[in-house]
């Protein structure tokens, strides 16, 4: 396990006498996608990146969640890209969970360790290298930005998950709370990525039934959640992939805090089909 807050994937692979039985499900709610599948196998490659490999671990599918992308990026020391996005109309987050990278957008220099966030808006010129001495892991959440006439495009953003005071939920006693790096008022953006983080005990109280698809990534910590129909125990590493309107609710065992990073699309019109 990583010695960071946060969770990452080694990849790697288990021996022969381990037992092919594991958590993962693909339902037509939800998917879970345990840690343990993360391994060497399910790897992949992008164009434009030397040194680098990546974990998939959302894509838009038909009837499905269909507005983003989710990877968790690799970065050996002395890689990266200088034409990372070859979509001019995706938007990305990037959260660091092991490590340090170096990202420029628009001139601008930063150094991201860990915990590090940054929002680059789609279209703009960026670039991310690892120039430290030891492998760097982040996420990469990318959705194809919808902007309204009217609203000027978001601004780039560098954040870090520790200068962000959460924001308590009410009546919860700090039990439930949320970090946010986007003001939710700021009808700019069209999707938010948190940290959603839950002491011993903490619950969402109701079953969530709602428009917004998510990802979310657990950073640290164990849960039972509810997905649809089913109570299902999640720890740091797993991933669960829920479409739109899936009843969802929580209750965080401990004995630690239970984080994950969580994402979702709004502020935005619902898309409405055209006749002829």
């Amino acid at each position: 396990m990583s010695k960071t807050p946060y969770f990452a994937p080694r990849g790697g692979h288990p021996p022969q006498t381990d037992l092919l039985t594991d958590r993962a499900v693909f339902t037509e709610a939800y998917a879970v996608i345990p840690k343990g599948t993360m391994r060497d196998i399910t790897t992949s490659f992008l164009p434009f990146w030397t040194a680098t490999r990546l974990w998939v671990l959302a894509r838009p599918l038909s009837g499905f969640a269909e507005t983003f992308s989710h990877y968790i990026m690799e970065v050996q020391p002395g890689g990266g890209s200088d034409r990372p996005e070859t979509d001019a109309g995706a938007q990305g987050v990037l959260f660091v969970v092991e490590g340090t990278v170096s990202l420029t957008v628009a001139g601008q220099a930063h150094d991201l360790g860990e915990g590090g966030y940054a929002y680059v808006p789609a279209g703009a010129d960026w670039s991310l290298r690892n120039d430290g001495g030891a492998v760097a892991r982040f996420h990469w959440i990318r959705k194809a930005y919808v902007a309204v006439e009217g609203l000027d495009a978001p601004d780039p953003l560098i954040l870090n998950d520790a200068d962000i005071a959460p924001t308590v939920m009410p009546d919860t006693d700090g039990a439930w709370a949320t970090t946010r790096f986007v003001d939710p008022t700021d009808l700019r953006h069209d999707m938010h990525v948190t940290i959603v983080t839950f002491q011993p005990g903490g619950v969402i109280p109701f079953l969530e039934t709602h428009v917004m698809e998510h990802g979310l990534y657990v950073l640290e910590g164990k849960a039972v959640y509810r997905l649809n129909a089913d109570w299902v125990e999640v720890e740091a590493g797993d991933y669960m992939w829920l479409r739109a309107f899936c009843p969802q609710a929580c209750y965080a065992g401990g004995p630690g805090p239970f984080r994950y990073l969580l994402y979702k699309d709004v502020n935005r019109h619902m898309a409405l089909p055209r006749s002829g």
